[in-house]
């Protein structure tokens, strides 16, 4: 019996031996090949690995206003977690610190109490740690994003002040590109994102995509290393980062465009509004505006870049035509009369004018907006050769690009006509702004060369390359003609275009006028064509224009869509309303008058700021996005000031911005000085004034 267990032992034993053996064996020939045999296949793909390069993504280039605040940059932002099974982390360490912590979380994140934070770490420790799986141990502990300020201040917090092995707490990084000014000309700046064919940011619209190739940078290029313990990357060829790109943009004026054309824009129901200001003498573009009504926020939002799209203008087009007219030596005198009438049957087709007389000047067809009489002057010579047209506007450089910087941006679209009779009929329409698309940038360069005597410069949104600080190059003044028309021309279309303003008879008299800021400039309305291909009842309505008019600095286009008013009343208004606020803020050349009064020794001193309660906004619309946006139901809404029952408006302790809302509402030109809230104003609350009064507000923080 013991013979035949030692037998079965021995043959187990064998039996193990021999699996050890193989086993061993294989193991060695294994190591043979690896090392030996196909030693020369590893050492290959090892010296491949080492010697793959990566892309290191170069730092996006910021885009800057034209004094060098930030409109678009790069910012880092950083989501905070909590390893709660950290080897370093004690419990009762972190019972002991967790008040303090509590509390310092609810200053830096109120949507919790202290009392709430403290419950909530408690229970996410408890949860997580008796979490048998041991799966989810990473806690996130702030839902939004936080920027480097944030981040560093919450590692300063009791208990996270341990550091990352004793706490737990860690962050994730990511890049964002952010636009501190929001909406604020947000079509224009752009956007960016990532594509399936290109990694990194790149721009998909705006001044980002048009100018992504220097915005973006130059990628760097990384290699892998061993080390001792590891192997790690080592930059080869280092990324160059982008340009940083000073544009034209003024946030004073973009700020002053985008609220007046916000308040037509819901006064008068429009659909959509653009509105483009710009310098006359250098054609640097000062701000841009693009707002459209949406449903879903029930509010206007900055919306598709129309300033760059091809429309049917309507009548603006008219002093264009006149351009031409009088370089081409159609017409001379624009004093003289000529038979228009108020219909005209041309090639079997009638043009009805409601602003016709029996007879007109060339002045008097600008200034009443004659279709009929621009008509005539245009068949006059090019009616047997309506081709000719098309050439003059070319030859003029109309069809040229700008290359001004803004992503989407299109030439003018007119056709080349024929000799046929509907081809002369076409002429006639294509004469007052119909049978085309053209881009209101593009009617507003033709304007601006009109108040620049005939210089035709190039419009633009970039001013400067700096990169790293250093300056790179200046963008300069370029034009697409020296001289699009004489200069004595130039100055009989300005002669025009203020009697369109001016004139008894102009078309914008009666909306755009103001003493204050002499303003000259031209109306415009388009029907829409609609899905059929007919023209609908939905008007366009432009006013394009400059001023002040003796002496020109900016010129300014004003598009709205199914607007409730008339070109004047609405896309006038607008500009009127730009050139007002400019003035009243002394950015037009003149010198705010500020509230002045008389000391002991009989000087002229300024006024002294009595006291004054603060108040942050009166806009319930701003209360309301504090309580969503920072989830603070119960936010404190400050009072507002006592109100007047008539008379000049009390605004002491209000911001600047509702201030001169408030006011020139009520009629009054407003100038400030200092900064912060109004502490003082020149005339009392409740006083009686004259519309158009200047009232003086002292500013103070």
């Amino acid at each position: 019996m013991k013979e035949t267990n030692k037998k079965h032992i021995l043959l187990r034993y064998s039996l193990v031996v021999g699996i050890v053996l193989a086993f061993s064996a294989a193991i060695v020939w294994d190591m043979v090949k690896t090392s030996v045999i196909y030693a020369g296949d590893w050492n290959a793909k090892a010296d491949s690995i080492l010697t793959q390069e990566t892309v290191i993504e170069p730092e996006r280039g910021k885009l800057l206003a034209d004094n060098g605040t930030v409109l678009a940059a790069n910012l880092q932002y950083f989501t905070a977690r909590v390893d709660w099974l950290s080897a370093g982390i004690k419990k009762d360490t972190l019972m002991k610190y967790l008040p303090a912590l509590a509390d310092s979380l609810a200053v830096l994140e109120p949507s919790r109490t202290a009392q709430q934070w403290q419950e909530e770490l408690a229970g996410a420790y408890e949860r997580i740690t008796t979490d048998k799986k041991k799966k989810n141990h990473s806690y996130r502990l702030i839902r939004r994003l936080l920027t480097h300020g944030e981040w560093e201040r919450l590692k300063t917090f009791p208990y996270f002040n341990k550091g990352q092995n004793k706490s737990g707490l860690y962050s994730e990084r990511e890049t964002k590109r952010c636009k501190p000014y929001g909406s604020m000309a947000s079509r224009s700046i752009g956007t960016v994102g990532e594509s399936e064919t290109r990694k990194g940011l790149h721009g998909r619209s705006g001044l980002e995509m048009a100018l992504d190739t220097m915005l973006y940078g130059v990628p760097g290029k990384a290699t892998r290393i061993q080390l001792t313990y590891n192997i790690v990357n080592h930059e080869s060829v280092p990324a160059k980062p982008g340009y940083d790109i000073t544009t034209t943009i003024n946030i004073a004026l973009q700020d002053i465009v985008e609220n007046e054309l916000y308040d037509m824009c819901k006064e008068t129901d429009a659909r959509w509004g653009t509105a483009v200001l710009m310098e006359v003498a250098t054609g640097e573009i000062k701000a841009i505006s693009n707002l459209q009504w949406d449903d879903g926020f029930n509010d206007y939002i900055e919306g598709v870049n129309n300033a760059v799209l091809g429309y049917e203008p309507g009548s603006v087009m008219k002093p264009i035509s006149m351009m031409i007219a009088l370089e081409d030596g159609i017409v001379n005198n624009i004093d003289e009369p000529m038979p228009t009438g108020t219909t005209w049957l041309y090639e079997g087709r009638v043009i009805n004018d409601p602003h016709g007389g029996a007879q007109l000047t060339p002045r008097q067809i600008i200034e009443t907006s004659s279709n009929v009489g621009m008509s005539k002057i245009i068949v006059k010579k090019y009616g047997s050769n309506p081709g000719g047209f098309y050439d003059r506007l070319k030859g003029m450089g109309f069809f040229e690009p700008f290359h001004s910087g803004i992503g989407g941006e299109r030439t003018p679209i007119i056709q080349r006509l024929g000799n046929t009779r509907a081809d002369r009929v076409a002429l006639t329409r294509m004469a007052f702004g119909y049978s085309t698309l053209i881009p209101p940038l593009s009617t507003l360069a033709m304007y601006n060369a009109i108040a620049n005597d005939g210089k035709y410069v190039r419009p633009h949104l970039v001013k400067k390359l700096t990169r790293e600080g250093e300056p790179d190059s200046i963008v300069p003044v370029t034009y697409i003609r020296q001289q699009v028309c004489s200069p004595e021309n130039a100055q009989k279309l300005r002669i025009m275009l203020h009697d369109v303003v001016w004139g008894s008879r102009g078309t914008a008299r009666k909306w755009v006028q103001d003493e204050r800021v002499p303003i000259a400039g031209k109306t415009g309305t388009a029907y829409t064509i609609t899905s059929d291909g007919h023209y609908g009842n939905q008007k366009r309505l432009a006013f394009c224009g400059f001023f002040p008019y003796d002496n020109p600095k900016y010129s300014c286009i004003v598009l709205m869509l199914g607007a409730n008013r008339g070109a004047g009343a609405s896309s006038g208004m607008v500009l009127k309303n730009i050139a007002l606020k400019m003035y009243a803020r002394g950015l037009l050349g003149n010198e705010p008058n500020y509230a002045m009064t008389v000391d002991k020794d009989g000087k002229q001193v300024q006024k002294a700021p009595s006291q004054a309660t603060l108040f942050a906004s009166t806009n319930p619309k701003h209360t309301s996005n504090v309580k969503k946006g920072l989830a603070m139901q119960h936010a404190k809404v400050f009072q507002q000031p006592a109100p007047t029952q008539s008379g000049v408006p009390n605004v002491r302790g209000l911001a600047v911005r509702d201030a001169i809302r408030r006011l020139e509402d009520a009629g009054l030109c407003v100038r400030f000085s200092g900064n912060g809230y109004v502490v003082g104003q020149s005339l009392a609350a409740g006083s009686q004034y004259a519309r158009g009064q200047v009232i003086n507000l002292t500013l103070k923080h």
